[in-house]
């Protein structure tokens, strides 16, 4: 009975951190980065802006990026814990609503992204999701240069609380 009470406790000490956590990201940010429609595009430097809302097992982004005047989008993705393991949707690509799916380790949740339909000859990415001191956001995706087989960054936007 001791170690039900053990195992009960850590879980719950588990759903207290990652609701701080998600808490911790909740507000209005803006930042610059850098986006590639397409994994051989040229890159273009982004302005955006986002915010975020937070519940103790559930994050939101939403927000718009502009470039220049050739690039303009609006992103949003939804996520859901379960302890360190976080599901949801992301939205930003033409393709449709893509599947996020991975966990959480020290201050940034690692994602696997599923595309609706092949992006870059294939459905699948990785994202990034990573909290910077206080006031801090970096969001990050990553796709597979399916010629070379190298990782290539096609969006990075630093973020700061507004």
């Amino acid at each position: 009975m001791a170690l039900v009470g053990c195992v009960m406790a850590g879980a719950g000490s588990a759903r207290a951190d990652e609701s701080a956590f998600l808490k911790s990201m909740e507000g209005s940010w803006a930042g610059k980065g850098s986006v590639k429609v397409r994994i051989t595009a040229p890159t273009i430097r982004v302005s955006c802006k986002f915010k975020s809302t937070a519940a103790a097992d559930s994050l939101a982004l939403d927000g718009d990026c502009r470039g220049l005047l050739v690039f303009s989008r609006h992103f949003s993705a939804t996520l859901k814990s379960s302890g360190s393991k976080y599901s949801g949707s992301y939205v930003g690509s033409a393709t449709g609503p893509a599947g996020l799916n991975g966990v959480r380790k020290g201050s940034a949740i690692n994602l696997g992204i599923t595309w609706a339909k092949p992006v870059n000859g294939d459905r699948t990415a990785r994202m990034t999701v990573e909290k910077n001191g206080d006031d801090g956001m970096t969001l990050t995706t990553t796709d597979t240069d399916l010629r070379t087989g190298e990782a290539v960054v096609t969006s990075r936007i630093e973020l700061k609380r507004m």
